[in-house]
């Protein structure tokens, strides 16, 4: 008769570790010991992207833009943004973010400007408009790169918005709010829209607003925030 046996796996056989570089190492340990969901202690950093278009996997980043927000203000000592150098260009695009191939602007390589993005983003709860499509451009970024997806938590100022909304049989409550919709609301400067920069300067507007009206008024803590 014969006999079938499986080959047991050695208790001595080498694990198989991935190593990754020591900037994400460094920004992956930034997570070991969050501190407590608080408005008032946490830090906030509020970014944008200009991209090449708004396909995931053939357009790229061309600019990320960030301001940070400590004790429940803007602190403008402290902003970020880069440029990113490419190949992969849109003329189509070039209306929206204003950002010519051949601009003389310093410019970094993705590797580079991830690296920056990374120790300046910390572990700080990333707030941006319309998250999910910056969140994915800079994702994709990481991915092209060998490394994990981002570790901070995400708050959407759609979603900030939507619920200070009064809900009502004549209001869309679910509607996609653009950031000049929220912003003509809020009556906010719009004059440096479309750069990355200058769209996270609003959407950090915007979150102080919303935030402000949603502890306030509906008391709602941060933590209840993340499950709008």
């Amino acid at each position: 008769m014969m006999r079938f046996f499986k080959r047991k796996k050695s208790k001595d056989a080498p694990k198989v570790h991935t190593y990754y570089p020591d900037y994400w190492q460094r920004y992956e340990a930034l997570f070991d010991n969050e501190p407590e969901l608080d408005l008032n202690t946490n830090r906030f950093v509020v970014l944008d992207t200009e991209t090449t278009g708004f396909d995931y996997n053939l357009d790229r980043v061309l600019c990320i833009g960030a301001v940070e927000i400590v004790n429940r203000q803007i602190n403008v000592s402290n902003t970020f943004e880069t440029y990113i150098r490419q190949e992969h260009f849109n003329e189509k695009t070039v209306k929206i973010h204003g950002i010519i191939k051949h601009e003389r602007i310093v410019t970094y390589s993705e590797d580079e400007a991830i690296q920056q993005f990374l120790e300046y983003v910390g572990n700080a709860i990333i707030v941006a408009h319309h998250a999910r499509f910056d969140l994915t451009m800079i994702n994709e970024m990481l991915k092209r790169k060998g490394l994990p997806v981002l570790k901070n938590k995400v708050l959407d100022t759609v979603n900030l918005y939507r619920a200070t909304r009064i809900k009502s049989n004549f209001i869309q409550y679910d509607k996609a709010y653009t950031l000049d919709e929220i912003a003509e609301n809020y009556i906010l400067d719009v004059s440096d829209r479309h750069t990355a920069a200058g769209d996270a300067l609003i959407t950090a507007l915007i979150f102080l607003k919303t935030t402000a009206i949603l502890s306030n008024k509906k008391q709602l803590t941060l933590a209840k925030m993340f499950k709008l």
